[in-house]
């Protein structure tokens, strides 16, 4: 190659290289080898004060095992459960065992992934004594005076994507769940709001190139002095409150009220406040009729609204930081939809990039958006019809052991016959294929539909529910086939493996029926056996002998008998089932008359039930 082929050669290569200096590594923190920096961002690491400097960040609790001292926090009693609690020493006096407990979780921005609850009764002393058998302490209580306080949140794994969040008072946090702790609110906000820029994103993988984004890495952030101001902070408020809403709309969030597609078209839905997470909804001010697809539309149509809305917040704050450090050459302000963290938001609840509407990628996500709403509006029945939940009053009404129709009654201060949807009165609904009780659950969903959305459209509104269920088009596909092919498995999901509905299932699935945990006693899993397996093993023999009768009758019609004896043959493997069931599982089971302690977790008390249980699958998996 000749000396000018060489010249350029070289020239063309040199957009592939960058030239950085040894001691422009040094001005970052921990000097790692970032040699794309730019002397802007440089001079940030410089200039500016570290947040280490100006807050307070510490690693929280490690328990030593989670397993013995962390549940979901709808596991436990909601009597021994207390959010509010503001410091350490005031645990030593409160008749509580269970308080929040922040574990970090997967990428959300501004509010969220609180969901566990963590032993700290009369101040953690269970936790603090904790050790192992040669006596070492295996618990790490540090950093304690820091429990309950308020300030921002982040995971340690990022998976790519730094996201912080705001921390409400009244939480313990743990190792993974980092946390800092700004001097006032204005500042707790604006921090917040710089933590979730596309610049810090930038910085996080700076000072970290790996998935994790750990206490010191935070401390080394530099301190955006002039990200403080009034703007920044209403922006991060609102981006806390949309979060906050969001969150809350979902009953896996101990702020959950009631559901909003109930909700939408009542006026009710949704208050919240930075201050305020207690919703003030009075459930029984919807119209009497109505469309539940008028219904979704309009509630998804809300969802847009705070999906565009959150997004253009995030966009603006990228704007103001961008335009301060002369960053316009290096960052773009843009968010991707898929970085909305907001659950109504199908591109992040499903991790998809943004498309066009319309096309057959938008109908697929509209469309799993849609079932997943219906199926939320049948767990949500389903809670009404054990009393979890009640129309007649806003958030949980019974959840605590071994709570009973009385109580139901006590709690929402109302009589029996004033009820606009009475709950089971013996915690045991059956599930099964055909209409063989008044209180099978498929028919008293469709009840609850009358009562929520009105009779007069009763027939369009469940062939709507039916129709946004079967999103693989199945032949003949009904409410009945949710309930007993999908209902379970849609609700172990839901409850993170963690399922507060149990289900009794013979082996082969034709006999099922539904408890609700909060409400079990030792009694429960007679009624099981008593009022419901041997009263469905009554009806199915007198069927069968009626069956018998049509077979040999001398007025049916050869198709008629042929039928007949099909569904005997039917009939008699089910009777063999349900005998076998009740001999080697639910009679020995019911004669032990079993006691579960809430306390002890889904994780304990669903495995006593042995093979009278469904099996979740990866129920015995160990707590991180």
């Amino acid at each position: 190659m000749s000396d000018s082929q060489t010249n350029k050669a070289e020239q063309g290569m040199e957009k592939y290289f960058f030239r950085a200096s040894a001691d422009d590594f040094k001005k970052i923190p921990g000097s790692p080898i970032a040699y794309w920096v730019s002397s802007k961002i440089l001079e940030l690491f410089v200039k500016e004060k570290s947040l280490g400097e100006k807050t307070i960040a510490r690693q929280g609790l490690a328990t030593g095992d989670n397993n013995t001292f962390a549940r979901l926090w709808y596991e436990v009693a909601a009597e021994k459960f207390y959010p509010k609690a503001q410091s350490c020493e005031e645990t030593s006096t409160l008749p509580y065992k269970w308080f929040p407990y922040n574990k970090g979780g997967q990428f959300k921005k501004w509010f969220g992934n609180i969901v566990y609850v963590v032993n700290w009764e009369n101040d953690g002393v269970l936790i603090r004594q904790f050790r192992d058998e040669t006596g070492k302490l295996r618990s790490r209580p540090q950093n304690t005076e820091c429990y309950f306080q308020k300030g921002l949140t982040w995971s340690d794994v990022t998976s790519g994507y730094l996201s912080s969040r705001y921390l409400p008072s009244g939480n313990i946090y743990d190792i993974s769940g980092h946390s800092a702790f700004p001097s006032g609110e204005k500042e707790r906000l604006c921090i917040l709001a710089y933590m979730n820029t596309t610049f810090c994103k930038r910085l996080a993988k700076i000072l970290n190139p790996t998935m994790h984004f750990q206490i010191g890495d935070y401390c080394n952030l530099p301190f955006p002095s002039k990200f403080i101001s009034a703007t920044i902070e209403d922006n991060a408020n609102k981006c806390v409150n949309l979060g906050r809403i969001d969150w809350d709309s979902y009953e896996t969030s101990w702020n959950f009220t009631s559901l909003a597609l109930i909700q939408v078209d009542s006026g009710h839905w949704p208050v919240t406040s930075k201050e305020n997470t207690e919703n003030t909804l009075t459930t029984s001010h919807w119209p009497a009729t109505r469309l539940i697809s008028d219904a979704y539309t309009n509630l998804r149509r809300h969802w847009q609204e705070m999906t565009y809305e959150m997004q253009r917040l995030e966009e603006e704050n990228n704007r103001i930081f961008i335009a301060a450090y002369g960053l316009q050459d290096e960052l773009t302000p843009e968010v991707p939809l898929k970085e909305i963290t907001l659950t109504c938001n199908p591109y992040y609840r499903y991790g998809s990039e943004a498309c066009e509407e319309g096309s057959e990628k938008w109908k697929d996500l509209e469309a799993r958006l849609l079932q997943d709403t219906m199926q939320e509006l049948i767990s949500y029945a389903v809670g009404c019809m054990f009393g979890r939940y009640s129309l007649d009053k806003p958030g949980l009404v019974l959840a605590n052991q071994g709570e009973t129709l009385e109580d139901y009654l006590a709690k929402v201060e109302m009589p029996l016959e004033a009820l606009q949807f009475e709950p089971d009165g013996n915690n045991v609904i059956p599930m099964l294929e055909g209409e063989w009780f008044a209180d099978d659950i498929t028919e008293r969903f469709k009840q609850f539909l009358k009562v929520t959305f009105g009779a007069e459209h009763y027939e369009e509104n469940l062939l709507f529910v039916e129709k946004s269920l079967n999103v693989k088009g199945r032949r003949s596909y009904s409410i009945r086939d949710y309930f007993l092919r999908e209902f379970y498995n849609d609700h172990v999901r839901r409850y993170k493996k963690r399922p507060v509905y149990w289900l009794f299932s013979s082996p082969k699935g034709s006999f099922n029926a539904l408890i609700y945990m909060h409400r079990y006693r030792p009694d429960t899993v007679s009624v099981v056996l008593n009022d419901y397996l041997r009263e469905f093993r009554t009806k199915l023999t007198s069927y069968k002998t009626h069956l018998e009768a049509v077979s040999i009758s001398a007025g049916a019609s050869q198709g008629e008998k042929t039928k007949a004896l099909k569904e005997i043959e039917k009939n008699t493997k089910i009777i063999g089932e349900l005998v076998e069931y009740e001999r080697d599982v639910l009679y020995p089971l019911a004669t032990e008359q079993k006691e579960i302690d809430l306390d002890d977790g889904v994780k304990v008390n669903y495995p006593k039930f042995g093979a009278a249980l469904r099996k979740i699958p990866g129920l015995e998996a160990k707590e991180d």
